[in-house]
């Protein structure tokens, strides 16, 4: 054991301070570094279960249809307002309607209810359907090239031969390899 004198006058320190060294075995250094590993690992473990926590679940249910005879008429208007981010003034239903074969090339229909709506062999060229709710939609054929589909749910939606070429697709949900015939 050595001692050490010390003293510090900005302490107020007036007389040399003794200090006791004291060597500590290497088998208690290894206990407190296995107890520090093991802290470590234990918040490391607790983050990656939060991180990987399944999200809450709420049910989503729609408004019903609208009950405006030329709601399918809207479609070929898209949203008036311009923007790209699903910002209306009135909500784009498009539930139901039949687009089949038609042209809506360009068409700004960003949060558009496209559920159960029949796009088959539509022309949807450079068309926006940022936000837009496709769930059940059919899309066979339909021709997106150029198009921006983000944020889209396409769960149950049939999308075999649909053309996405140069197309801007992000965040898209529910479209997969195992698509409908």
């Amino acid at each position: 054991m050595a001692i050490l004198q010390k003293c510090n006058a900005a302490f107020g320190c007036t007389r040399p301070q003794r200090i006791r060294c004291q060597a500590v075995q290497a088998s208690a250094v290894r206990d407190e570094g296995t107890k520090s590993f093991a802290a470590v690992a234990a918040a490391g473990f607790t983050a990656l279960s939060l991180l990987t926590a399944a999200p809450a679940v709420a049910e989503f249910k729609l408004p019903p249809i609208s009950s405006d005879p030329n709601r399918c008429d809207r479609g070929y208007t898209g949203n008036t307002i311009g923007q790209a981010n699903a910002v209306s003034d009135k909500v784009l239903d498009l539930r139901r309607c039949d687009y089949s074969g038609k042209d809506l090339s360009g068409k700004t229909l960003a949060g558009a209810l496209l559920s159960d709506t029949d796009m088959s062999n539509t022309n949807l060229r450079e068309a926006v359907l940022t936000k837009s709710y496709g769930v059940g939609a059919i899309l066979s054929g339909a021709d997106l090239t150029n198009a921006v589909v983000d944020r889209v749910d396409f769960s149950r939606a049939k999308l075999n031969g649909a053309k996405f070429v140069n197309a801007v697709v992000t965040g898209v949900h529910g479209a997969g390899p195992a698509y409908e015939e």
